[in-house]
């Protein structure tokens, strides 16, 4: 009897041992998902071309569309000339007045002067009128300021207030040739065009997507696990991933990314206490894609590869 009882023992250790191992293994299912950014019109205009079909690849700084940026471009010239105005009279406030400039005002008040003194001699004896005598008087004093105005060079305010007349002539050539560069909408980076949405001559409003682009070089899985095995799991675990539409046995290596901090309640549409009250966690698993076979929206399952049930996680 006591050698039964020790085979027995023998038995049960096996036994669970083999159970621990089943559980090296999470499995669940899900479907490829890729990454897609959705491109939209900066500004206003007509689409003059789109250059890419839906599953064109694409390459970084590849053109996808075109509007047209007639207006942009027109007003660009005038906001350039404007800059030009005020970059030279702040220059010439920066360098003062030209000396033959100073010595022709000079000469004017000089002028301006002597003609107001003979006024006031004229008058005394009543050989002008007094409005000829106050006009003479006017045409002093403003030779004089334009003189001493000229001669003393502006006022630091004024100089601040050409100075920033100039900036913001420049701020708004920046910013047309902003909007003619946005009348170019480029890949920001390698894809796949899985949305065109306009064609050639349409009016595209600033905010409206005109291309989605879908990044297959990396792609995602995510899968849901139950709340009991949610410990096992962590960051950088290898994953198996296979696609039932490609040959037995071809599976792919992926890396779970990412863990659901809360939980949710699956399936979603059963009303029963018992299937409620079942609760999983969102785990992403990230795959390498280089050669694209793999395509969002294909079923997969994927296996983690876990501590078993018996070891510490």
């Amino acid at each position: 009897m006591r050698a039964v009882f020790f085979i027995l023992c023998a038995v049960a250790m096996v036994l669970a041992g083999c159970d621990g191992d089943s559980r090296g293994v999470i499995e669940a299912s899900g479907t490829i998902e890729g990454t897609d950014i959705t491109l939209s019109a900066e500004l206003a205009g007509k689409v003059l071309a789109v250059r890419v079909e839906e599953g064109s690849p694409v390459q970084p700084g590849d053109t996808l569309v075109i509007i047209d940026d007639t207006e942009y471009r027109l007003q660009l010239r005038q906001a350039e000339a404007n800059l030009a105005s005020f970059a030279s009279a702040y220059r010439l406030a920066l360098e003062g007045s030209r000396e033959e400039d100073i010595a022709q005002a000079e000469a004017a008040y000089r002028a301006a002067q002597a003609d107001f003194k003979r006024m006031k001699e004229l008058l005394s004896t009543a050989s002008v009128t007094q409005k000829q005598y106050d006009d003479a008087e006017a045409r002093s004093v403003a030779a004089e300021q334009t003189y001493r105005k000229l001669k003393s060079g502006l006022r630091p305010e004024e100089i601040t207030g050409a100075r920033v007349r100039r900036e913001y002539a420049a701020a708004q050539v920046d910013l047309l040739k902003k909007r003619v560069r946005d009348c170019v909408i480029t890949a920001p980076s390698a894809g796949t065009v899985t949305l065109r949405g306009v064609e050639p001559g349409e009016l595209v409003t600033m905010g409206m997507s005109v291309i989605r682009l879908t990044y297959l070089e990396k792609v995602k899985l995510t899968i849901y696990v139950a709340t009991a095995d949610l410990g096992r799991i962590r960051l950088g675990q290898e994953a198996r991933v296979r696609i039932d539409s490609f040959e037995k046995g071809k599976d792919v290596v992926g890396r779970v990314v990412y863990i659901s901090p809360t939980a949710e309640f699956t399936p979603k549409n059963v009303q029963t206490r018992e299937e409620r009250s079942k609760l999983v966690f969102g785990v992403r698993i990230e795959v390498a894609n280089p050669d694209g076979w793999l395509k969002p929206g294909l079923p997969a399952d994927a296996r983690i590869i876990v501590e078993s049930a018996g070891k510490a996680p």
